[in-house]
């Protein structure tokens, strides 16, 4: 791969990234709001404040490549913005679903990306890929609501395939709309369809752990 190529790669992998982990933040903030309990919300809290931490990381490391943040993070909005908008939990346990899912696939996504990079970028990634706590809180408190009213079971189920295929649906959009960055993932030439593919397979496996830890598996 050319090295302008692979440059602008990594710039639009931070900027994807810059551009989920500010969006994280800002969903974090609002699913606090639905939470039942003082001690919920200030988890929640935190666990924003934390995303807004690797967001910073990002920006930063994009300003000492030289690149404009807000640019490289603009592609991107449309995408992002068009998950959540069909995505909207009704509820307190559906955002944490959401949260879970979601935010797991993503991360996925982005570690797939991070097998193929050179060890400075992929320090990165797998920094502010790190957990903030909130996978094992939405676990802890999913199990506890399905305990208490095992019919809660079945919704989050079907919601956690509406979202499944939602997010895969805009990984390939993502990946389709942007060919640096599909040439960082998946190189380019005949081999990329066949890589497409294998890297969504390891994402649907990995969602179907997460549905079994939740206590929602099919």
């Amino acid at each position: 791969m050319p090295e302008s190529s692979a440059s602008e790669g990594i710039v639009g992998l931070y900027g994807l990234l810059a551009s989920a982990e500010l969006v994280a933040f800002y969903r974090l903030s609002d699913d606090g709001k639905l939470a039942p309990t003082l001690a919920d919300k200030a988890a929640l809290a935190g666990m924003a404040a934390a995303e807004f931490s690797h967001f910073d990381r990002i920006r930063g490391e994009l300003e000492r490549l030289g690149a404009d943040p807000g640019q490289a993070m603009a592609p991107f909005t449309g995408p992002l913005d068009a998950f959540h908008a069909r995505t909207v939990p009704s509820d307190w346990l559906e955002g944490l679903v959401k949260a879970y899912v979601g935010d797991g696939m993503a991360a996925d996504f982005y570690r797939a990306v991070a097998e193929v990079l050179d060890p400075g970028p992929r320090t990165l990634v797998l920094e502010v890929l790190a957990d903030t706590g909130h996978a094992q809180f939405a676990v802890d408190h999913v199990r506890a609501a399905i305990a208490a009213d095992p019919k809660v079971a079945g919704r989050l189920a079907l919601w956690a395939r509406r979202l499944v295929g939602e997010a895969l649906s805009q990984a390939q959009r993502v990946i389709a709309d942007h060919p640096p960055l599909a040439d960082l993932l998946v190189g380019d030439g005949a081999s990329q369809l066949g890589e497409m593919g294998r890297m969504l397979a390891q994402l649907t496996d990995a969602h179907a752990h997460r549905m079994r830890a939740l206590g929602l598996a099919d």
